[in-house]
């Protein structure tokens, strides 16, 4: 008996509202004048220029881009690197891949990154990880560091 009830007041209301959107409005209301904005005129167009030294404020706080590399067309441009220049701390060696700690940064054979010395930056690739020191290049130069023990 309530769901009969409860269906009946549901059909009244939907027919009400029906009859309620569907109804002409009232002859006696009058309708309301259209609006007519005018067009917005612009007096000052923002810009903003940034200088080459200027930071680019929408980088966060603290966070510098990665320094870019000069390429050249020489076959070897720059100075032999020394192995003193860099820092092997722990060689991981398993069954799968293997992983050394390169100046505080874990890095794997194959990958390659960038050391800056002074005002230059140089690509060294991780050539081996073996067991007591890791063989990185630099184009033709090979340079084994050996693991720094304490």
């Amino acid at each position: 008996m309530k769901t009969l009830a409860c269906a009946f007041t549901f059909c009244a209301l939907a027919l009400r509202l029906v009859a309620a959107v569907e109804a002409p409005p009232p002859a006696d209301v009058p309708e309301a004048p259209a609006v007519i904005t005018p067009a917005l005129e612009v007096k000052n167009k923002s810009s903003f220029v940034m200088d080459e030294s200027g930071r680019n404020p929408f980088w966060p706080i603290g966070w510098k881009p990665a320094p870019k590399t000069v390429t050249t067309t020489g076959e070897h441009v720059g100075p032999e690197i020394s192995p003193t220049a860099f820092s092997v701390t722990s060689i991981t060696m398993g069954q799968g891949d293997r992983y050394a700690i390169i100046n505080g940064k874990v890095m794997n054979e194959g990958q390659i990154f960038g050391l800056q010395i002074g005002t230059q930056t140089f690509q060294i690739t991780v050539k081996a990880i073996q067991d007591g020191q890791v063989i990185l290049q630099r184009r033709d130069q090979e340079i084994p560091v050996p693991l720094r023990r304490r």
